[in-house]
């Protein structure tokens, strides 16, 4: 039932929702396993015989967490599971959009044995978020989504006359991906129509860009245009079903709209015709333009629209630099045989995440933490070894042991203090 939930409320094609349950339940897993990691008792630090130093992490108080609706299930359930494990009471404040995915999520947290006064489910509009931002009682604000809304918060934050509390944001990025000619034309097709078109584009790590190197750059471009025009759009619910819509009327105006102004300023690659069938849903066709320079997008274009750009070669850095300047930095792709552009776009790329010779989507808890840097969020990562403690405060408790007796580790009587 859930996945289908997922499914009609968000859009998702089925394998995409199980991919976002199964996100959930890895953070539910691994969350869990960091906090006995970090909170099952005091950790030693070092000092001069005679002392004993030792630092806890404790809950803040109440967390608000405002999740998107492009992962109704995993980004909201992995939100609360981090404020939750951390030791903080919840407030959980789901995307508009998407609340019947949220619920079911909090009824089944309450039926494992989460306090219904621990957590508390607060759907509703943006209201409701600026609400709990407003609000002293609040210890912590823990969100993804846009940038406008992020600047929002943090306005709202800054206006508070109280203790200064965590923001973590992680919000969009204009993301690229980049091919050299040593790269292989048909992983580079592959990884790219994957990383720009999954989830009908609207994934907050998708590729939004490709910069291909001039040499190949007609193979690559018209074999994307042939692996595009081959992907099927319809209802999601259906098991053939590549591309579903996106997620509401708003966001399909604003797609439109872009394709519109590309086909002016760009050169239209592809973009394909929407099925009789799908007329009346929120549906966006798959389109590749070329554009000149990357500044051409000012922001970004959450949806299935990939942009191409060609570079020339030795112009590496200049595209790096390119990335750069927009801002963002949340993820990039590389597809290079070569070991030295590799370790280039890692030296001087600002990104939080880099993929090279695959897709740049989907990224598993544990393995891959994710969240970026600049205009693309605050850190630390989710699903990451540094998410857990940003939820929590530092203790630190310094004990001359001598009035008691001295040191006893030094004699050999054990007991000392969890390392």
């Amino acid at each position: 039932m859930l996945l289908a939930v997922i499914s009609r409320e968000a859009g998702k094609t089925l394998d995409n929702a199980q991919a976002d349950l199964r996100e959930a339940v890895d953070f539910l897993r691994y969350y869990a396993a960091e906090a006995r990691r970090l909170f099952s008792g005091p950790i030693a630090l070092p000092g001069p015989t005679g002392e004993r130093n030792t630092l806890d992490l404790r809950g803040r108080g109440p967390f608000a967490c405002i999740s998107p609706w492009n992962f109704p299930l995993a980004i909201f359930a992995g939100q609360v599971a981090a404020a939750l494990a951390a030791g903080n009471p919840v407030l959980a404040k789901p995307a508009e959009q998407t609340p019947i995915t949220a619920w079911l999520a909090v009824k089944l947290l309450h039926e494992a044995g989460i306090l219904r006064g621990v957590l508390q489910f607060l759907p509703g509009d943006g209201k409701v978020g600026a609400a709990l931002v407003r609000d002293p009682r609040v210890k912590g604000i823990v969100f993804t989504g846009s940038n406008e809304t992020a600047w929002i918060i943090q306005k709202s934050l800054a206006e508070r006359r109280g203790a200064i509390v965590p923001f973590i944001a992680e919000t969009g990025g204009i993301n690229a991906m980049i091919a050299d000619s040593s790269a292989l034309p048909e992983q580079v097709v592959r990884d790219v129509v994957r990383s720009a078109f999954d989830s009908a584009g609207q994934r907050c790590s998708a590729a939004r860009v490709l910069f291909v190197q001039s040499d190949i750059a007609e193979r690559v471009i018209a074999m994307i245009a042939g692996a595009t025009e081959a992907l099927d759009i319809g209802d999601p619910i259906d098991i053939g079903t590549d591309i579903g819509p996106v997620i509401d009327g708003v966001s399909q105006e604003a797609l439109n709209a872009h394709t519109a102004r590309m086909s002016r300023d760009g050169r239209r690659i592809i973009d394909t015709r929407l099925p009789p069938e799908c007329r009346f849903g929120t549906y966006v066709t798959p389109a590749v333009f070329e554009i000149d320079r990357l500044s051409r997008l000012e922001r970004e274009v959450f949806g299935p629209i990939l942009h191409v750009i060609r570079f020339e070669q030795g112009h590496l850095d200049k595209v790096v630099a390119d990335i750069n300047a927009s801002g963002f930095g949340l993820t990039l792709g590389l597809h290079s045989r070569l070991e030295a552009a590799a370790d280039y776009v890692a030296e001087h790329a600002r990104v939080g995440n880099l993929y090279v010779n695959r897709n740049q989507i989907g990224a598993v808890v544990g393995a891959q933490p994710f969240g970026g840097e600049g205009l693309s969020g605050t850190g630390p990562k989710a699903g990451g070894p540094n998410y857990l403690a940003r939820f929590a405060t530092e203790r630190v408790r310094s004990t001359d042991i001598t009035a008691t007796g001295g040191n006893v580790q030094l004699l050999g009587l054990g007991g000392g203090t969890r390392g």
